[in-house]
């Protein structure tokens, strides 16, 4: 299904051209017009049986897994960026930005988004721009940039003067209309990208009105970001410190993982046998069970369609932790708004569409609570003890590692 998107969106102008060719009078009964009957009918075709095989795969594979959804969720989950060793959390992070949750409109006619967006802050060399190169080259339509960004236009859209006429130059986001930004060294965006970036974020519009040009445009976008810390990372300052970023921006990214480079013996000695021999703790992640490249993007894109709805159990989960996340005495009032609950919906629908399911269940509910938990803390307190982002591996690799070590 994606492979066909794949090539539509590269061979859009000529399909289009074609479709031109197809109600055009002037053309009817030439050997134009059947020509273009015969590649858009072809077009349509082959869309139509891939997706009719990539669904029958999809359910066969969920049929093999239906007694342990968990384990194929996992599968799913190590054939994302598999030259990444570990990082289960984050893993799991990219893997809800990709698929995203289900856009609805309140009563007012106010458009809701979505797109999760997530924001990765982390010491170098710890992986943060391999996700970002995989899942520009997973997704159909996607734009990889850097927070400078390579043209003036940046990231929004800026007004050019071409043969004496002004013309919009659009962005990054701008382009990435419908599938993925990513946006690399997310603290050096210029400065009027950030006062455009929130508008952007939030209502998923960029309003423009520059040299006698009103308008506005779509970015209807998930923004995958990654940036280093200001310095060396201080736990005990906030987030925004850190990074140099706002309070007002960081509060739109439903998710901030922070991955933090510490001295560890046995997790070095691991990494560096996967690096140098490829030698994997589990069966999970043989490469003969892994997703390609071709087959994780036809899922994506399949699950993409199903429009989950919330149960009673998942909304009692989300708003009884969003009414504690409010009575905490120690909560950060940044993250802990309104938007805390939209972030909590839009993550259970993305993994209720990760499961291949048509409802939210109450386990969606703990997996967005989870991964909340995670974006608040630099660490995870499990029953092993506290555990960096970095060092958390998939749960059947746990008592390996403890083993190897």
């Amino acid at each position: 299904m994606s492979l066909s998107l794949h090539y539509l969106f590269r061979f859009l102008p000529l399909y289009l051209h074609m479709c031109m060719a197809l109600v055009s009078p002037r053309l009817r009964g030439t050997y134009k017009f059947w020509f273009a009957l015969t590649f858009v009918l072809l077009v349509c075709g082959y869309h139509m049986s891939f997706t009719i095989v990539q669904k029958e795969e999809i359910d066969d594979f969920w049929e093999t897994y239906k007694e342990k959804p968990l384990e194929g969720r996992n599968i799913i989950l190590a054939s994302m960026c598999p030259q990444v060793y570990g990082l289960y959390v984050v893993k799991m992070a990219v893997t809800l930005v990709l698929i995203g949750g289900v856009q609805r409109k309140d009563e007012g006619g106010t458009r809701v988004r979505g797109e999760p967006h997530l924001l990765l802050v982390g010491d170098p060399g710890t992986g943060k721009s391999q996700f970002l190169k995989f899942a520009s080259k997973l997704m159909p339509r996607s734009v990889l940039t850097t927070g400078i960004g390579s043209t003036s236009a940046g990231l929004t859209v800026t007004a050019v003067k071409d043969s004496g006429e002004w013309q919009l130059e659009a962005g990054a986001l701008v382009l990435a209309d419908g599938g993925l930004c990513a946006i690399d060294e997310f603290n050096s965006i210029r400065e009027h990208d950030r006062a455009s970036i929130h508008e952007a974020m939030e209502q998923q519009t960029i309003s423009v009105a520059k040299a006698g040009l009103v308008c506005k445009l779509n970015c209807r976008t998930s923004i995958l970001a990654a940036t280093n810390p200001k310095g060396k990372y201080d736990p005990n300052e906030s987030l925004s410190v850190n990074v140099a970023l706002a309070s007002p921006l960081l509060s739109r990214f439903d998710l901030l993982l922070v991955l933090l480079d510490t001295h560890n013996e046995d997790w070095d000695r691991i990494v560096s046998s996967f690096i140098l021999h490829g030698k994997t703790l589990d069966s999970v992640s043989a490469s003969e069970e892994l997703f390609s490249m071709n087959k994780l993007q036809g899922y994506i894109s399949l699950v993409k369609t199903i429009q989950p709805q919330m149960t009673t159990d998942s909304n009692r989960i989300l708003t009884r932790y969003y009414q504690l996340q409010r009575q905490a005495d120690t909560r950060n009032a940044a993250r802990t708004t309104i938007r805390l609950l939209e972030s909590l919906v839009r993550l259970a629908q993305a993994h209720a569409r990760l499961m291949y399911r048509t409802q939210v269940t109450a386990e969606d509910a703990i997996v967005a609570v989870t991964l909340i938990e995670s974006s608040m803390h630099v660490r995870i307190s499990l029953w092993l003890g506290p555990m960096p982002l970095l060092f958390f591996l998939f749960p059947s690799l746990l008592f390996s590692a403890l083993l190897f070590s």
